[in-house]
């Protein structure tokens, strides 16, 4: 191309005028931001376009201002992103290839993904002397995660030095980039897809296993994607994304694990009806639902995309697991939700793993706690809520199983923050429940003590220790009519205390 002298004005353009001074003129305008839309330079550049050896110089134009303004989306391209091309950008009628990127996005094709990568500081730390690893983990973050995105037709960039965001067209593409980004970082091979590789190579190779945590949400169109003019995201789809990624990380933050909006789940098995993908051919997901999650005062339904096969026991307490959910929204606290928490507990550790664990102290006797003691205690929990009315007995038998929970490994982490919730709940009710029971007892200690008992019971008045014993004989009494009652009627007078939704990262 013969180099000549740069055009002032196009009026000064000439058959003669060669694409490098061309190309040179409309450079200092996309430079100097007076064109930052390929609409305003096809405008511009509308009285040379009949030229056809300009048409070349146009579309690397429009590369110049993807690169400069498309921010986030600078690697989009008709070929290698067809979907999320037709999601992203308004095409050009006289250059089917280019186009301008949107800046609203209220449509429903539209998911992100949040990862967040474990130890990846830690990593840093103990890497500050060898920086060539320190190179070769920044180059995979870098470039790595882009080639898998790419391969699955999502797009992906590196954000605050530990996180990778995606974005895609489907909730497929979404899971297939998240769990191809897990099987590189973590040396695995969930995805097993002989078209999208996820091996290592080369350096790459020496690094540790990284865990990830994700988040993916979209496929709704009240939750809007905002493109910045600089081509950034913003938006309530990306900040739920980080969300449900932060719940992710509380749920496990030393292993793997993809948190989605119930919507994903939704559209990637409506999205597999007609034509199956390579990760819904192979059962590589599993999806439990994990209910509503507040961020901000919006509850988002959610569930979590289990992958792997050791996981996958979760299925098995699924039902349960919904049961309580559904309790919960109902506030059907007076016996459902204890009935269905404690339900839940005996399923999950029926189909779990066996374990056996050793308590500080022992627990209503138990020096080691197995598979079959927790049946045994809930068993025990739910006769004297149900059966005894007992529910003094019952909430603190509850409060017990607690730390024991907490103490089995790879007891889900959901149903443990679950199971904590719901015995703060009744446990605030505790303190009142027994005053009014006391009263109770007071003006009946006559028709429940008898002979030596009711002698005690008066002489015990000032010996605490002997009288809170008796109060329990008393509270366990039937000549005791309203237990249900009191119960049931504390629990509608602070209803609005009752309510419970798990909470996750900021207020």
């Amino acid at each position: 191309m013969r180099q000549g002298k740069i055009l002032k004005d196009l009026s000064e353009y000439r058959e003669n005028t060669t694409e490098f001074e061309l190309f040179s003129f409309f450079y200092e305008k996309i430079i100097s931001q007076e064109i930052s839309k390929f609409s305003q330079l096809t405008q511009m550049a509308a009285p040379i376009l009949r030229n056809q050896k300009n048409l070349p110089v146009v579309m690397g134009l429009f590369e110049l201002i993807k690169k400069l303004n498309w921010g986030f989306f600078a690697d989009l391209s008709k070929n290698d992103h067809a979907k999320l091309w037709r999601e992203l950008v308004i095409p050009c009628q006289i250059f089917p290839d280019a186009g301008d990127l949107k800046d609203t996005l209220q449509i429903s094709n539209i998911y992100v993904a949040m990862l967040d990568i474990h130890g990846y500081t830690q990593f840093c730390m103990d890497s500050r002397k060898n920086l060539s690893m320190m190179h070769t983990l920044d180059h995979a973050m870098n470039s790595q995660a882009k080639r898998i995105s790419q391969l699955c037709q999502a797009i992906s960039q590196r954000e605050r030095g530990d996180e990778v965001v995606v974005v895609a067209a489907s909730a497929t593409d979404a899971l297939c980039a998240t769990l191809g980004i897990i099987d590189y970082f973590g040396k695995t091979n969930y995805l097993d897809d002989p078209k999208i590789s996820t091996k290592r190579e080369g350096n790459a190779d020496a690094l540790p296993a990284f865990m990830i945590s994700a988040g993916i949400t979209g496929g709704n169109t009240q939750s809007p994607l905002i493109i910045t003019e600089k081509g950034n995201l913003a938006g309530f789809l990306l900040n739920s994304g980080a969300r449900l990624q932060t719940r992710a990380n509380e749920l496990s933050g030393k292993e793997s694990r993809i948190m989605v909006a119930k919507q994903v789940q939704m559209n990637f098995l409506k999205e597999n009806e007609k034509v199956k993908s390579h990760i819904f051919q192979n059962n590589a997901f599993y999806f439990l639902d994990t209910g509503q999650i507040e961020f901000k005062g919006v509850q988002i339904p959610s569930c979590e995309a289990v992958f792997k096969p050791e996981d996958k026991y979760k299925e098995r307490f699924s039902e349960e697991m919904v049961q309580l959910f559904n309790s919960i929204q109902s506030n059907v606290w007076e016996q459902k939700i204890f009935q269905d928490m404690l339900t839940l507990i005996i399923k999950a550790v029926q189909v779990m793993p066996k374990f056996t664990v050793t308590p500080a102290s022992p627990i209503n006797g138990m020096q080691t706690i197995t598979n079959e003691s927790v049946v045994q205690l809930c068993q025990n929990a739910l006769k004297a809520y149900i059966m005894e009315e007992d529910y003094i007995s019952a909430i603190n038998i509850l409060k017990n199983i607690v730390p024991v929970i907490e103490d089995i490994p790879a007891f889900d982490k959901l149903i443990i923050d679950y199971l904590k919730g719901v015995t703060d709940k009744y446990d605030m009710l505790l303190d009142s429940y027994m005053e009014s029971m006391d009263r109770e007892v007071n003006d009946r200690a006559k028709q429940i003590f008898q002979g030596n008992h009711l002698q005690a019971w008066h002489a015990a008045k000032n010996a605490i220790s002997v009288y809170e014993k008796l109060k329990i004989i008393g509270r366990r009494s039937e000549e005791v009519p309203k237990k249900k009652s009191l119960w049931f009627s504390l629990i509608k007078q602070n209803a609005s205390q009752m309510e419970f939704v798990l909470r996750s990262g900021k207020k």
